[in-house]
């Protein structure tokens, strides 16, 4: 049961202008990978491993992204973006309040700019990791 759940974020997806990851890829997985591109495979490992470790999981790897540096500028270039669980606290009524996770979309730079302290008082979870093909064949 609990390899189930380890696989459900480990997948790939590609449509017409994106690559979708999962985040629950180590680095060294994503690198052997055949389903995923090679050049980002290749971008991968000649760019963002040497400051990176081969068994960090893609979603450690961004959760704790530094807000300056060579792997957030390449992610820039990649025109990254990353989908997210946040929680959130609305308002019901009669004063109620009701917290509940909700899936948003960010920028890596607005992922990279939140502190990591505030993250973690979010709930914030790393989902899945979109790049831009166009960007991808940029490089």
């Amino acid at each position: 049961m609990q390899n189930s759940i380890y696989e459900d974020y480990k997948y790939t997806m590609q449509d017409t202008g994106n690559i979708y990851i999962g985040t629950k890829y180590t680095l060294g997985e994503i690198i052997e990978n055949e389903e995923i591109t090679f050049k980002f495979r290749m971008l991968l490992e000649r760019n963002i491993l040497p400051e990176a470790d081969r068994e960090y999981t893609l979603e450690s790897h961004l959760y704790y992204l530094p807000e300056t540096g060579f792997n957030l500028k390449i992610y820039k270039q990649l025109k990254a973006r990353v989908k997210v669980s946040v929680i959130e606290e609305k308002k019901k009524f009669f004063g109620k309040k009701q917290k509940k996770y909700v899936t948003k979309v960010l920028k890596i730079e607005e992922l990279a700019g939140i502190p990591v302290a505030e993250k973690k008082r979010n709930g914030m979870i790393v989902q899945e990791l979109l790049i831009s093909k166009l960007a991808l064949m940029s490089f």
